[in-house]
């Protein structure tokens, strides 16, 4: 019904941060193999009714024969009883972790996971392996993935700001993960071709003054897909 790990294109493509059912609408037309809706602390947090307002367009326009993306729903530090109420009232396909979860929460968790991790600056590659290991592998009996992001402190996410290219191309080629960080239309395809990630993640880069695009959000599935001129 969805695609996930193991199936649909080579580069996996998120787009997050998602306030509108138009929105999704567009990340599925464009391609995208997952949509996020947010509801951590953000100026991107919507509410329960409103993601399930997502979750029944996704639904609609799948019955009418479009395939749909999977539905991620993000959280950060956030009761995980709280979590797994809101994945089956949504109803969710994946959960995206984005704050402090330690491993064992995230095993706790109903849906399969994608783990957010955030790399700040000056971290060794060596630390920064054995932290995407230790998630890596108790996230694999689930089928959940790991996304890789700058380090902003008071940030969840969504901040625009790039990782290192150089150590992340180092990382992805011992485990696969969602670069997120800094990604727009116009940088995306030479990030896939440094870094060759699982898949790539974008929220504030497919934005507007502040509001969702649509045009960027087509430009920017387009162009991870390796058919974009920019």
């Amino acid at each position: 019904r969805c695609q996930g790990q193991g199936a649909g294109p080579v580069v996996r493509v998120q787009v997050c941060g998602l306030t509108h059912p138009d929105h999704a609408l567009a990340a599925t037309e464009a391609g995208a193999d997952f949509v996020g809706v947010i509801f951590a602390p953000s100026r991107r947090r919507i509410t329960l009714d409103v993601a399930q307002e997502v979750a029944r367009a996704l639904e609609l326009w799948y019955k009418m024969g479009v395939p749909r993306p999977a539905l991620v729903g993000v959280f950060a530090d956030a009761p995980v009883e709280q979590v797994n109420a809101a994945a089956r009232a949504c109803p969710l396909d994946w959960v995206q972790l984005s704050g402090s979860e330690s491993v064992d929460y995230c095993q706790r968790v109903d849906v399969p996971v994608i783990k957010a991790l955030k790399l700040p600056a000056g971290l060794e590659a060596g630390d920064a392996l054995a932290l995407l290991m230790a998630y890596r592998e108790a996230l694999a009996p689930g089928g959940g993935v790991l996304l890789v992001d700058s380090a902003v402190p008071g940030q969840y996410g969504g901040t625009g700001q790039p990782v290192d290219w150089a150590m992340a191309g180092e990382l992805a080629r011992q485990v696969p993960f969602l670069l997120a960080g800094g990604l727009t239309p116009h940088n995306v395809s030479e990030a896939i071709g440094r870094v060759r990630p699982w898949g790539v993640d974008v929220s504030s880069g497919v934005e507007t003054r502040g509001s969702k695009d649509i045009a960027k959000i087509r430009a920017f599935v387009r162009n991870a897909r390796g058919t974009g001129k920019d």
